[in-house]
């Protein structure tokens, strides 16, 4: 049965109208000249006066896509991929499109912090490695090295790896893995 049939919308053919009307409100709302407009001269050369541009690359994973920072005062204000970059060649993906929110948000980690009676408190390094390496030596001590795995880790070059798998040597296990495992 239809709705012409009984006087009545039924479920689906609710949300098939709904979605059909939300398209076009938005495309509606976006055709409009108020809601897009080009970017003027000036704000596609430099949107902070003052403010220098640097190429580096994102660190979210080890390909190493170029991007271009807009830097001013020592704060990151905006980015933009590095078209002349040899790996990227001009592009890069959401995650590394994303890296200047990663960079602002409010919940990155700045510093160590440990849990000291139920709350997270603040910490130095230096005391933090000091705890870290004091529990791996008696994790080993105890219950010997393969009772402790080493992790590596998209975000690591080759070296880095490299030195992630001679400490684990190092320490005596061959238990090693990649983070995209678990």
């Amino acid at each position: 049965m239809t709705a012409s049939t009984t006087g009545r919308l039924g479920r689906r053919s609710f949300l098939k109208l709904g979605a059909v009307a939300g398209v076009f409100g938005a495309t509606g709302a976006l055709a409009s000249g108020e809601a897009i407009r080009p970017a003027s001269e000036a704000e596609l050369k430099e949107a902070f006066a003052g403010s220098k541009k640097i190429k580096t690359v994102c660190t979210h994973c080890s390909v190493g896509c170029g991007v271009v920072a807009e830097v001013k005062d020592g704060v990151w204000l905006r980015q933009e991929v590095a078209q002349d970059h040899p790996i990227s060649r001009g592009g890069h993906c959401c995650k590394g499109a994303d890296m200047i929110d990663k960079y602002r948000a409010t919940n990155r980690l700045r510093y160590p912090t440990e849990k000291v009676g139920g709350k997270w408190k603040r910490t130095s390094w230096d005391d933090a490695m000091g705890k870290i390496s004091s529990k791996l030596t008696e994790l080993r001590d105890t219950y010997g090295p393969d009772s402790v795995m080493f992790l590596g880790s998209a975000k690591v070059s080759n070296e880095q790896a490299y030195y992630i798998r001679k400490f684990a040597a190092m320490f005596g296990t061959n238990n090693i893995d990649h983070q995209a495992r678990i």
